[in-house]
């Protein structure tokens, strides 16, 4: 199985993925990195993998749904590449958002139906939706009191972290942990089990559709 990665962070998950593509465990080929500023951490992994990368810069006010028709022609560029087999989302790669920041517009999952991955840092669907990323999920978290976090590995759909749930793990939420504390002990989690559920996908054990 083919996947391009999204990513607009330092790209942790993502070069836990590729760490596993390097040693074997995951079979799965990454066949380029999209991101949305040239000055993410993401793009030297990337680079140091010798994988493509990608800019499609976000601006200032542009409609959702502009920026995402320039993403889709990115992801196009990518999946059309001679060494990439024409093996487009709709008919075979996996779009996998890798601490992406923006919310996809509705015209952009249709584009790629059930082949949009990503990563929630709750346990869905609590902890989810509009404003649900990074630190303000672990505070939330924090302010419910809650016993355990986790992460949900799903597929986006039309809605905001509504998509089918792939995966889950869980991990304790301590009794003296900040929010940066319980994002570190989440982030361990995404590292590990991202990777393997590009697997499963792969060896047919998870069905996306």
């Amino acid at each position: 199985m083919n996947f391009l990665a999204l990513s607009s962070s330092r790209g942790t998950t993502f070069q836990a993925t590729l760490d596993r593509i390097a040693d074997g465990s995951l079979k799965s080929k990454c066949i380029g990195l999209i991101t949305d500023s040239p000055d993410r951490g993401c793009i030297q992994k990337a680079k140091a993998a010798n994988i493509p990368v990608v800019i499609v810069d976000k601006k200032p006010d542009e409609p959702r749904e502009d920026f995402d028709k320039r993403l889709q022609q990115a992801i196009l560029q990518l999946c059309t590449q001679p060494k990439t087999k024409n093996l487009k989302p709709e008919t075979g790669a996996i779009v996998a958002c890798m601490g992406w920041l923006w919310i996809l517009s509705p015209w952009f999952i249709r584009q790629f139906p059930n082949r949009i991955l990503n990563v929630h840092p709750a346990l869905l669907p609590k902890y989810g939706g509009k404003g649900m990323f990074g630190h303000h999920v672990h505070d939330a978290v924090l302010a419910a009191k809650e016993k355990e976090s986790g992460i949900t590995i799903h597929l986006m759909d039309e809605g905001v972290d509504t998509g089918k749930i792939l995966l889950q793990k869980s991990c304790p939420v301590l009794p003296d942990d900040t929010a940066a504390t319980l994002q570190a002990r989440v982030q361990e989690l995404e590292k590990k089990y991202y990777p393997k559920l590009l697997q499963m996908i792969d060896e047919g054990s998870v069905n996306l559709e």
